[in-house]
């Protein structure tokens, strides 16, 4: 429950202070005064998103602090967002005069949607505009599973509904590229097959080059070692007899002629180098020779890598290599493709299957509930002055799933005899969309067991003995927790166990919404002026220490 309320330069509010009981608590006061604004201030602290125009001094920093009596729900947030959970929770927002936005839980900054997550489970405040939700039918989906107790199987229909959905997708994406693939599946196999018969190497256009060059030269090659060999060996005229000739006078003269050892030494180095070089150019010429047809084929090998090359618009047969190895990729893909179609098909069918067993417990819970929410809605309605309502709850299972199974539910309502049932927007008075709505409200709320609840004027339309009606089930919901009415019935406010009146004050500068809890004495005139209207008089005095009690 909510202990306290401390709002500062909030639009008409430049500081106040409220503290609250449990029970039953009415807020009063005149069209204009302010109650929407402390709902406003409140919502603050419950994670709303803020404006900069809340601030009534622009440059001054607006504050709004709560202080709570936080249940197990909140314990188990606490916990899950590593805060230290203590028995009174301080929620608290700042707005600075640049409209930044601050939150802080026991002084610890947190998160606006920690805030929010917090603030569900402290207060659900309920105003006029949300009857509109009765013909939301997610809303109404929702108030069924609250009462259905679904919690569990919505959790595991929706893992699975969200698996279903990941393997559709990851099906789509395959077979969408597969398609793009297949379309161009046989030009790239016959790509394929053209580079891989080619039996291409990497490096090999620069050995075929070196080769060709060769074999084109091989006549000119051949004479050539051919004719230097003969030079080299010529009998009488070649170059190593003649050489040899020289050794043999060099080493007869260095008997004597000392410096003639030193050339003979150095010439018989060179004419065993030059020997071994005209020998290997014997073995040079007999192995100049090149095979029939040799040119020929280097030349088609040539060409046709120059033809692929051109053809793929590359420059390297390395990268001819690299387009083989893509291709095969690509093919490869296709099939692999297909067996991994094959294996999420069958997954899809497994989790379909899951997915339809779960709809269906939760078609069979909703429908129970269903059951109990017709009989406690119509019931309490009479109470409410409808005596002729009926309302029921109807549920078809439609082709198809969403996130929320595969129902789909209508709230049907009627108020008088006769009248066929029909979607509430079509057949239900303000009056009565607010009776059904506080029927439902209390009903889902004793199930949720929220701490504190707020009703802003959810009783507009109705009046007389009905208001009673209205003022009583409030009252009943407050047993065992804090509930709070914002009222313009005299009925609903005499039941209220505390009474706050929010008014206007003037002065010379501004205009400020004030709030205070009013003495026995004055709740007694704030009843009869919300009886009789500004002119309080004698009898609605009367009648509002009647309806008191006093």
């Amino acid at each position: 429950m909510i202990q306290s309320l401390y709002i500062r330069n909030y639009v008409l509010i430049d500081e106040l202070e409220m503290h609250f009981s449990a029970g039953f608590t009415t807020i009063t006061g005149e069209t204009g005064a302010g109650k929407s604004i402390l709902m406003g201030a409140l919502s603050l602290i419950l994670g709303q998103r803020a404006e900069p125009m809340v601030l009534k001094l622009k440059d001054a920093k607006c504050i709004v602090e709560g202080t709570f009596l936080p249940g197990e729900e909140v314990r188990r947030v606490f916990e899950r967002n590593d805060l230290d959970f203590e028995p009174v929770a301080i929620l608290r927002r700042e707005i600075a005069p640049g409209g930044k936005s601050r939150a802080f839980v026991n002084d610890t900054p947190v998160t606006l949607p920690l805030m929010r997550e917090i603030g569900n489970h402290l207060v659900d405040i309920h105003s006029q505009h949300q009857n509109l939700q009765l013909n939301d039918h997610l809303y109404q989906l929702e108030v069924t599973d609250h009462l259905a107790g679904t919690v569990k199987e919505l959790k595991d229909y929706r893992e699975a509904y969200s698996r279903y959905q990941d393997v559709c997708l990851e099906l789509e994406r395959i077979r969408s590229r597969t398609a793009k693939l297949q379309e161009d599946l046989e030009y790239m196999q016959f790509q394929h097959n053209e580079l891989s018969a080619a039996h291409l190497k990497e490096g090999e256009m620069e050995v075929l080059e070196s080769d060709l060059q060769l074999a084109e030269h091989a006549e000119e090659i051949r004479s050539a070692l051919f004719h230097t060999a003969t030079l080299f060996n010529e009998e009488g005229t070649g170059i190593l007899d003649q050489l040899k000739e020289l050794l043999d006078h060099l080493q007869k003269i260095s008997k004597y002629y000392t410096p003639a050892g030193e050339l003979a030494s150095r010439t018989g180095s060179a004419y065993i180098e030059l020997k071994d070089i005209a020998a290997e150019l014997g073995e040079q010429a007999e192995k100049s020779d090149i095979e029939p047809g040799k040119l020929e084929a280097l030349q088609e090998r040539v060409d046709l890598l120059f033809s692929l090359m051109q053809k793929h618009r590359v420059r390297e047969v390395g990268e001819l290599i690299g387009l083989r190895d893509q291709l095969h990729e690509k093919i490869e893909e296709i099939t692999i493709s297909d067996d991994r179609v094959g294996e999420l098909e069958k997954e899809r069918a497994g989790v379909l299957e899951i997915m339809e067993k779960l709809s269906g417990t939760l078609h069979s819970k909703r429908e129970v509930a269903s059951i109990e929410l017709q009989e406690i809605v119509e019931s309490q309605l009479r109470q409410l002055g409808i005596p002729n309502a009926r309302f029921t709850v109807s549920i078809h299972r439609k082709e198809g799933y969403d996130t929320h199974g595969s129902d789909e539910i209508r709230f049907l309502f009627s108020a008088n005899k006769q009248v066929p049932m029909e979607e509430i927007s079509k057949v239900a008075s303000g009056g009565e969309v607010s009776r059904l709505m506080l029927c439902i409200k209390s009903l889902v709320s004793d199930r949720k067991g929220m701490p504190t609840l707020i009703f802003d004027e959810i009783d507009a339309g109705v009046s007389g003995e009905i208001a009673d009606k209205v003022g009583g089930i409030m009252n009943r919901l407050a047993r065992g927790r804090q509930v709070m009415a914002i009222t313009h019935l005299p009925q609903v406010a005499s039941i209220g166990e505390d009474h706050f009146i929010v008014y206007k004050e003037d002065t010379d500068q501004a205009t400020f919404t004030r709030i205070r809890k009013l003495a026995p004495e004055e709740r007694i005139r704030e009843i009869a002026r919300m009886l009789s209207g500004e002119e309080v008089t004698d009898a609605a005095l009367s009648n509002a220490r009647v309806l008191l009690r006093v």
